[in-house]
């Protein structure tokens, strides 16, 4: 079998280390290795402030679409009362792609069987530990279905031939946070838990708190759609090697987010800035624009010079004092040019926008130009 899950290749951190699941027997089967923390994503019990959308968004009323999220996680954990084997079979027959990448990708490998690995995971405390406080919190995924629903609704509005995939939750130790698979997406529900959960305290060392305060439910449908508008709608090209050219294509996926997701999610949890970040970024626009100018940053192509303004972190290292600076500097810039872009230029459509190749263009014609 070739196995294609796509562990969300965003502009969001990636970061390897040990998963909570840590008995001797379960680092057999690999359950030590944290896949895809997605912290893109944009987190955690924040003020909300009101987003840079449209002033009006198009009717979906027409569109029939019903998203509901399929829970791997509880069918998962039924097994552990019933007979091995009947309980791969019947997960496999049930969730088909998804058990077999769950199994062999994301907490076990093809060294093992399922059942193998399914008996190690049973065994586990720390899986149950962790499965009885998912549970409590997400005892009722309705609200995020609805918002899902809301969400997809509005992607089928712009793009007709977009493939709603299927939801399914899942627990898996940190491993990953929303998943691509075959005509699937994952919600790694312990990723989600809330930024007080004991768990994230556990791996602070693997994990830092810029990232484990995001983990909040209230990020789920903006992390989901996020890494549904990367992977499967405008995945980033491998010509677009300049700091500017990646700065605007940032831009054009939460500009993207904008027009999709509720009026009601924040600025802040799009981009996964706390309310000082945000704050910070307004106030010294013009200062970060010029620093970008003033450094010749804006056409630079080495790798290593350009994450710094595209990654996450902490803070930008170099800008702002007392590491107060927001992180992804160059990810928020971006985003600006794009909504200046369409605010100056209203006879371009979403689609056009996302079409849209031509870096020097959309620069150019979003007169950007902070002050």
């Amino acid at each position: 079998m070739i196995y294609n899950v796509k562990l969300a290749q965003s502009y969001l951190i990636f970061l390897f280390v040990p998963a909570f699941f840590s008995s001797a027997s379960s680092r057999a089967f690999g359950f030590t290795k944290l896949r895809a923390v997605y912290s893109g994503f944009l987190l955690g019990g924040l003020l909300l402030t009101a987003s840079c959308t449209q002033s009006t968004k198009p009717d979906i009323s027409a569109i029939h679409l019903d998203v509901k999220i399929e829970r791997f996680d509880q069918d998962l954990y039924a097994g552990k009362t019933k007979d091995i084997s009947s309980t791969d079979q019947t997960l496999k027959k049930k969730y088909g792609f998804f058990y077999d990448d769950f199994m062999q990708r994301i907490i076990g490998n093809p060294s093992y069987t399922n059942p193998e690995i399914l008996s190690t995971l049973y065994k586990d405390q720390a899986f149950t530990d962790l499965y009885t406080e998912t549970d409590s919190v997400f005892k009722d995924l309705k609200p995020i279905e609805q918002e899902l629903t809301e969400a997809f609704k509005y992607i089928k509005y712009y793009y007709p031939k977009s493939r709603t995939p299927r939801f399914i939750s899942f627990i898996s130790g940190f491993a990953v946070q929303t998943p691509i698979g075959d005509n699937y997406m994952g919600i790694g529900l312990d990723m989600f838990l809330g930024k007080n959960s004991k768990f994230y305290g556990a791996i602070v060392t693997s994990v830092p708190t810029y990232l484990s305060r995001r983990f909040s439910p209230e990020y789920i449908v903006p992390r989901l759609t996020e890494t549904y508008s990367r992977e499967e709608l405008f995945p980033a090209r491998d010509e677009d090697r300049t700091l500017i050219s990646r700065m605007i294509q940032n831009g054009k996926i939460l500009y993207f987010m904008d027009q999709v997701l509720s009026g009601q999610v924040p600025d802040s949890v799009k981009i996964g800035y706390t309310m000082n970040q945000l704050e910070w970024c307004k106030t010294f626009e013009p200062d970060i624009w010029g620093f970008f100018l003033e450094n010749n940053l804006l056409f630079e192509t080495d790798y290593q010079k350009i994450q710094v303004y595209l990654s996450e972190g902490p803070f930008t290292p170099g800008l702002g004092e007392k590491r107060e600076s927001a992180p992804k500097l160059g990810v928020w810039v971006g985003w600006q040019i794009v909504r200046k872009y369409m605010q100056e230029n209203k006879d371009i459509t979403l689609q056009q926008l996302m079409k849209e190749q031509d870096t020097q263009k959309i620069l150019n014609l979003s007169r950007y130009k902070p002050k």
